[in-house]
């Protein structure tokens, strides 16, 4: 009796769906997902101030989503394309939302040359 094609791949393994991943590689996320949010917390026990503070919380939070992006949601065995689509709009959102603040500054620095305080002026 012969054997289609795909019934032989079914049979010795080689026709698979989906990946299988180590279970070893998602704990070790897990642990290091626990470590980020324990450091986020320290920020706060510490009681650190300013600029410091909110570039640790803005590095910690980023480390996080980075990580459940490329594990569990499985960006990391991607293709390339499809990391780029995903990926590119929110950069480049983050670029020009930059050039709008640093517009934004000039902009209220202008006005307050030129025009004064506002209200405090006018009195």
């Amino acid at each position: 009796m012969a054997h289609s094609p795909h019934a032989m791949d079914t049979e010795q393994g080689v026709h698979e769906e989906g990946q299988q991943h180590p279970i070893k590689l998602y704990f070790a996320v897990w642990i290091l997902l626990f470590v980020l949010s324990a450091a986020s917390y320290w920020v706060d026990y510490a009681q650190l101030q300013g600029l410091l503070r909110w570039s640790l919380i803005l590095i910690f939070m980023t480390l996080k989503a980075g990580l459940i992006i490329a594990v569990f949601m499985h960006m990391a065995w991607e293709r390339l394309a499809l990391i780029y689509a995903v990926l590119l709009p929110p950069l480049a959102m983050i670029g020009l939302l930059a050039i709008l603040i640093i517009e934004s500054d000039y902009t209220a620095e202008t006005r307050v040359i030129e025009f004064g305080q506002g209200a405090a002026a006018v009195e």
